[in-house]
């Protein structure tokens, strides 16, 4: 956390605020407080709120809260953190209570702001151009080239009306005396503008009358002056620009908010496997093939978006992209080389870089900052080393901040060492005494402290338009002065009052506007179609388990008939053949050991350390579908969680009887039913959908292979008891019962689950759908032969619709059905033949490594 001096004495501990004492609450003695003043009267600007808070009451304000958080769960709000306990999709923590801005501190804010990024743009021009400031002597040259964000190869390239912030962010503080202070400046990629929009969307939903008669700014005319910013930077102009959001991928800490931006932006989401640089230009890989990208706004480090000239070990980036840009055939924001300036150690010197760039005095002071590369500065940062935080001064090479105060001898001594061989490294600032505002907290209002991080956007005339609002975040406890996401710190929503009538922009058209009619659809990065893939047979291969479970479950619970025992040991082969269980069972002995059988189910279910349990593919298939949160609708990812919250996070131990698993598995297919469903109806017929639905039913068609081989590989004593499992595992048996009055028979059981093509469980149902996707996929070639796939789906289609129920359900004198395992174990092979295929055709995202001897060199 960074901190700036604070520039008066300590208030003095504030009375409580009249008339209900808003549930108790009390300021901190020597910090300002947001909402009381330091006569113990509350300040103007928050009346509104409170005096809503008041007639509420805390047991309302607390049923509402309860809508609100699950709300950030229902949407997938998650901050993800490395090494965190509770996984790597924390929770986001938002407060109840937002953070309430006047109009005159505001005024303050947006000027100062506004002035920052213009400043900060400036130099960064200048950095990348002449060098003026180097050259004059303010701006010392060590800062610059000491500095890895410098990126000697940017230099001298043009970028479009030489912004190179096209998006910033200020972090700001207020000290005990009331006085705003910069503590961060944000420039490379500033993340926090859609968790800030996040936060106003729950809370407006939470406190809908609050917000409506408190007169807050919307923040909607902001993100769409942004959007017309990413337009405009076509270098061609044109009348469509393709503007893409570059994201290092779902395991990044913010991937919510890059998912959530692209959406709300119109952007395309992509990885950097995603686009290729042909030509000095830039192409987004489709399934459609390649399209050409004007603009990339990116949310990753600019040292890793070109492993060719930046960062050689960068597996994130676009081979060639710096020669895109040098080109000048796309524009990136912020441009590549902005993190010159992403540096505390730059504030020290803006007091004089103002004056002499802008021609005008800094609005808003920094925290006081010593960067180390000066002797002289670091000579007057060590008297007083005790009073000041000690940080890196260059981000990419560390985060670790040391509290002068909070040293021993020895971790003193090793950071003197350290400071010794590279003072350049280093910088100092000294501590600030942060506010502190009301925070919701078990039923009652806390005081935590608080900063706030401001957003503004560049506009083509070279201004920067301010978000009216940001993200405010608060300390976990009120004994921690850490204002940190990762150190388990909240956030608010930060409210500007207006003395004026507010405007209602919207993002959306107006009601009874003419909108232009349109049916394109999503642009398809092979990647995404890949995911979508995957995420259909994930789906797929979790039911197709869970109903094999469910039945064995059912059988060794159910003692009626000898028969249900028996056919335990085939389902668990079932199992075992997709590797879910250790080791085959003797079906012809009906004695077999129930309680290890039973610990080898619940592990199966719910062991995250075991290879190939449902758990672990409910993990995976959360985590397909994070990956392409921009393509799917709100219900399918609410279901998604639902999924996760029934069967990955309730804390499962041995001690779980097998009817508890039962019932959990009935809540978790219902809601892979509501997945299936939202898939079915709530995706238009795209090639996204396509490869979903072709995952869905390769996996599908895999899964009844096994079963009927389960079911139908000879004929016993106890085939009917098998058929009944494998109709009820099928999905089946009641559309069996409505046909044959008679018990269950072979021939029967073979048609409805191999032939009949309007049984959406059977697999001539599967081979049809699959035929027909492909189909589309392929379109007309008009080329002498078929491709692969389609030749493929075209043989298995006509086999399964020539066969021979007769002949396949006869069995041979030994009571084995050979001809029909032969058939079973040939659509095996042509699945897993057309799953090669697809993959290679379709969803190959790495072009192939030529080898120079391709070439004759």
């Amino acid at each position: 956390m960074n901190q700036v001096p604070p520039t008066a004495e300590p208030t003095p501990a504030s009375a409580p605020i009249p008339p209900r004492a808003l549930w108790r609450y009390e300021s901190t003695p020597g910090h300002y407080d947001e909402l009381i003043a330091n006569n113990g009267e509350m300040r103007g600007a928050w009346k509104p709120l409170v005096s809503a808070l008041e007639a509420m009451g805390p047991e309302e304000l607390q049923r509402r809260w309860e809508k609100g958080r699950r709300l950030i769960h229902e949407n997938g709000v998650t901050y993800n953190v490395y090494g965190d306990p509770r996984g790597m999709d924390r929770p986001w923590q938002l407060d109840a209570v937002p953070l309430v801005i006047s109009t005159e501190d505001w005024k303050q804010i947006e000027a100062a702001v506004a002035q920052r990024a213009t400043l900060l743009n400036k130099i960064t021009a200048d950095i990348y151009g002449p060098q003026d400031l180097i050259k004059q002597g303010v701006l010392p040259a060590g800062l610059v080239y000491s500095n890895p964000g410098f990126l000697r190869p940017m230099r001298h390239v043009e970028v479009p009306r030489h912004t190179y912030l096209h998006i910033y962010a200020a972090d700001l503080a207020r000290s005990p005396s009331g006085r705003w202070w910069v503590i961060n400046d944000r420039t490379q990629a500033p993340s926090g503008a859609g968790y800030a929009l996040e936060n106003r969307l729950v809370v407006t939903r939470s406190l809908p009358d609050v917000f409506r008669d408190a007169q807050v700014h919307r923040l909607a005319e902001f993100f769409a002056k942004l959007r017309e910013m990413l337009l405009e930077m076509a270098p061609m102009h044109r009348d469509n620009p393709r503007v893409v959001l570059l994201t290092p991928g779902p395991f990044d800490e913010t991937y919510f908010e890059h998912a959530y931006l692209a959406r709300y932006l119109g952007c395309t989401l992509v990885e950097g496997g995603d686009l290729t640089v042909r030509d000095k230009r830039v192409y987004l890989k489709t399934l459609s093939g390649l399209l050409p990208v004007d603009a990339i706004l990116r949310r990753q480090d600019d040292s890793f978006c070109d492993p060719l000239e930046l960062c050689d070990d960068s597996t994130l980036g676009i081979p060639g992209l710096v020669g895109a840009v040098r080109a000048g055939n796309v524009v990136i924001a912020n441009a590549l080389g902005s993190s010159v300036v992403d540096t505390p150690a730059i504030m020290a010197f803006l007091p004089t870089l103002c004056p002499a760039v802008l021609k005008e005095e800094l609005l808003m002071p920094s925290a006081a900052t010593w960067w180390f590369g000066q002797p002289s500065a670091m000579k007057d940062a060590m008297g007083k080393l005790d009073r000041l935080v000690i940080k890196s001064a260059y981000p990419s090479m560390g985060s670790e901040i040391y509290f002068g105060d909070q040293l021993n001898d020895v971790t003193r001594k090793e950071l003197l060492d350290r400071i010794a061989l590279h003072p350049h490294r280093y910088v100092a600032q000294e501590r600030i005494t942060l506010s502190t505002a009301p925070t919701w907290f078990s039923g009652a209002l806390e005081p935590r402290h608080v900063m706030v991080r401001v957003f503004a956007a560049a506009m083509p005339d070279g201004t920067f338009k301010v978000m009216p609002g940001g993200l405010s975040r608060v300390s976990g406890s009120q004994d921690s002065i850490l204002v940190s996401t990762q150190a388990g710190g909240g956030s608010k929503d930060t409210w500007v009052i207006s003395d004026a009538p507010v405007s209602n922009f919207s993002m959306l058209k107006p009601p009874g506007s003419a909108a232009e009619l349109s049916r394109a659809g999503f642009v398809l990065p092979s990647r995404v179609a890949d995911n979508l893939f995957w995420l259909g047979r994930y789906a797929e291969r979790i039911e197709s388990a869970m109903r094999v479970v469910r039945v064995m479950i059912r059988h060794m619970t159910d003692e009626s008939e000898a028969g249900d025992y028996a056919v335990i040991p085939g389902l668990a082969n079932v199992l075992a053949g997709q590797s879910r269980m250790v080791g085959l069972l003797d079906e012809n002995d009906p004695k077999f050991d129930l309680s290890t059988l039973r610990a080898q189910v619940i592990s199966l279910l719910f062991d995250e350390d075991r290879p190939f349990s449902i758990r672990g593919d409910i993990e995976k298939f959360h985590r397909i579908a994070s990956g392409v949160r921009d393509r799917i609708s709100i219900d399918s990812w609410r279901i998604v969680t639902r999924l996760v919250d029934e069967f990955v996070t309730p804390n499962v131990n041995e001690a779980l009887t097998l009817q508890a698993a039962l019932d959990l598995l009935d809540g978790a297919l219902f809601t892979l039913a509501a997945f299936g469903g939202q898939a079915m109806e709530g995706m238009t017929r795209e090639k996204g959908w396509r490869f979903l639905d072709i995952g869905r039913r390769i996996e599908r068609s895999s899964a009844l292979l096994s079963v009927l081989r389960f079911g139908l590989a000879r004929s016993d004593a106890i085939e009917g008891n098998r058929l009944e499992s494998l109709l009820e595992i099928a999905n089946s048996a009641m559309t069996y019962r409505s046909r044959y009055m008679a018990g269950f028979e072979a021939g029967p059981v073979l048609d409805l689950l191999l032939m009949d093509e309007i049984n959406p469980r059977s697999l001539a149902f599967q081979f049809a759908e699959l035929s027909s996707h492909i189909n589309q996929l392929v379109g007309d070639t008009h080329t002498a032969t078929r491709p692969a796939e389609q030749r493929l789906m075209m043989n298995a289609l006509t086999t399964v619709r020539l066969a021979d129920i007769h002949i396949l359900a006869q069995p041979n004198p030994r009571k084995q059905r050979a001809l029909l395992m032969e058939l079973l174990d040939r659509f095996e092979r042509d699945l897993t033949e057309l799953s090669g295929v697809l993959m290679r055709t379709y969803l190959s995202h790495a072009r192939k490594v030529q080898h120079l001897s391709e070439y004759g060199m």
